[in-house]
């Protein structure tokens, strides 16, 4: 199911050009950092993969993507439910019934480092446990396209650190996954690059 850019460019009006002519197919089971200086366009880029914004120039073709989550820098959940609540949701808005949904949350939230937090409040973990509990649930929606923006942006060392260790699990899984960043160690986690700027 690949994403195919052809001559994207971006602009809003009045403005320069973000970026030019991007040309590639982006693969299933590949992860792929957008790097780049601060306001080069990454989170546009991440815009418009999601079908959010068009592109001023050029095309982007999905072929078979029906699912696409975007796992945003500030992670956002609901502060008195558990982390395995959040999953669970994900799984049960899906169709599973509740009993193979809390088994499947079990395995995301083992996969992304956090069994032993399954019934903490979301507003007791910490920062990186929060931005591993959003990637365990957008995991949970099967998608065909998994974009991240910026995960380790407001995260000290340690805990960025725990972050990128997720990130470099996403290769392999049956997505493409995108990840907008300016952490080289994030960057160096993933299997491609995409530079702009």
């Amino acid at each position: 199911m690949p994403v195919t850019l052809a001559g994207v460019g971006h602009h809003f009006p009045g403005a320069p050009d973000l970026f030019s002519g991007l040309a590639r197919v982006l693969r299933a089971g590949d992860v792929y950092a957008v790097t780049g200086p601060s306001g080069c366009g990454k989170s546009t880029l991440l815009g418009l993969l999601a079908g959010w914004i068009a592109p001023a120039r050029g095309t982007v073709a999905f072929d078979g993507v029906q699912r696409v989550r975007w796992v945003f820098q500030n992670p956002h959940g609901v502060a008195r439910r558990t982390a395995i609540d959040h999953v669970v949701l994900a799984l049960l808005a899906r169709g599973l019934r509740r009993r193979a949904a809390t088994h499947e949350a079990i395995t995301l939230l083992a996969d992304v480092g956090l069994a032993a937090q399954a019934e903490r409040e979301f507003r007791h973990l910490s920062g990186g446990e929060g931005q591993r509990l959003m990637l365990a649930r957008a995991l949970a929606g099967a998608p065909d396209l998994l974009l991240v923006d910026e995960p380790t942006a407001q995260l000290d060392p340690r805990t960025a650190a725990e972050v990128t260790g997720v990130l470099a699990t996403l290769a392999g899984r049956s997505a493409v996954v995108v990840i907008a960043t300016h952490d080289p160690r994030v960057a160096a986690a993933c299997t491609e690059s995409i530079e702009l700027g």
